[in-house]
């Protein structure tokens, strides 16, 4: 007779966040641009972003939200299996910023490794944390979204750099106890490299003749999110057999007000079940999904027992979807 047996789920065990001390205002990037407060109030619900000083780097913030992650977790250092960093801004091309954390926190052992997936890198890193662990090959993750975006955009480009920030989130996964009903249910996870060309940095290592500078069609972006969105909602709900009416929390990716809100109508809502944090941090990329979940967790909104849907979509196109019993 077949024996059956159930895979692990991975319990979010900790949250954390970071975010540098400068603030840039609305009104700082209006006394340089041909913008104003409340042209990009309007269009974005943005009124601030946190940038990065020099010596914060990926790296460096990444590590500050892992230790975070890892306090509110009780978790010991040798319990951390993995790490995997999603970035697009990483510190250098090699070693990877993941390892450059792993040596700040003087972790001593185990792997980890970068994913590059934009905007959609922490719901990425999330599902490759929880493969780890329902495979049976790590029982402690670290998955860290950090992002310095500052350094790769045109700052005389209005439509661009008003949308972003630097910051990093992290959460520590756990093998959860056979049979619990809290973890991660599922993720969802896709890409069209053929919309590539909205949203992209035109410039690499490998690339020195290009700026390296962020381009992006707005437009274009706004009409594919709210869609492959609410695709990847209906998809994650459907594959656990719940309905919108099950979710109590969405913690969506913070790009633009908008968006964001017509994603909680669709889900039916109410606006204080929807952590927005784009009006403070704006666009944090890979992070802003970790840096939301961490705040309202940490402020004692979102609590055990909870029903999470996270999403995000990015340059890629990628985007996905992942549903959390907290």
């Amino acid at each position: 007779m077949a024996v059956q047996v159930m895979a692990r789920r991975s319990i979010l065990a900790g949250t954390g966040g970071y975010l540098p001390a400068r603030v840039l205002t609305n009104q700082e990037l209006a006394a340089s641009l041909d913008t104003s407060d409340a042209w990009i109030r309007e269009r974005t619900g943005i009124c601030q972003r946190h940038i990065a000083a020099p010596h914060e780097t990926a790296a460096f913030m990444g590590t500050a939200a892992a230790r975070q992650a890892l306090a509110a977790a009780g978790a010991e250092p040798a319990e951390v299996e993995a790490i995997i960093v999603a970035t697009s801004t990483p510190d250098q091309a090699f070693p990877s910023t993941a390892l450059r954390i792993q040596a700040a926190l003087d972790l001593p052992g185990g792997f980890g490794f970068d994913l590059s997936a934009a905007c959609s890198g922490f719901v990425y890193a999330l599902s490759v944390g929880d493969s780890l662990i329902r495979a049976g090959q790590a029982k402690g993750v670290l998955v860290i979204g950090t992002e310095v975006y500052s350094r790769i955009l045109d700052w005389s480009d209005r439509g661009t750099c008003v949308l972003f920030g630097d910051g990093a989130g992290a959460v520590f996964l756990r093998a959860g106890a056979e049979g619990t009903d809290r973890g991660i249910l599922s993720t969802h996870l896709h890409g069209q490299g053929s919309l590539g060309d909205i949203l992209y940095v035109n410039g690499a290592v490998g690339r020195p003749d290009l700026p390296g500078t962020l381009v992006m069609q707005g437009r274009e972006v706004f009409r594919h999110a709210v869609n492959r969105l609410a695709e990847s909602v209906d998809e994650a709900l459907a594959a656990n057999f719940l309905t919108r009416e099950d979710v109590d929390w969405l913690v969506p990716h913070q790009a633009n007000l908008r968006i964001i809100d017509a994603m909680g109508r669709k889900l039916g809502l109410a606006p204080e079940r929807v952590v927005v944090t784009v009006d403070r941090h704006a666009n944090t990329s890979a992070a802003s999904v970790p840096l939301a979940l961490a705040e309202a967790v940490g402020d004692g909104r979102i609590g055990q027992g909870d029903l999470v849907l996270m999403e995000a979509l990015g340059g890629g196109l990628t985007w996905g979807s992942a549903l959390v019993r907290m």
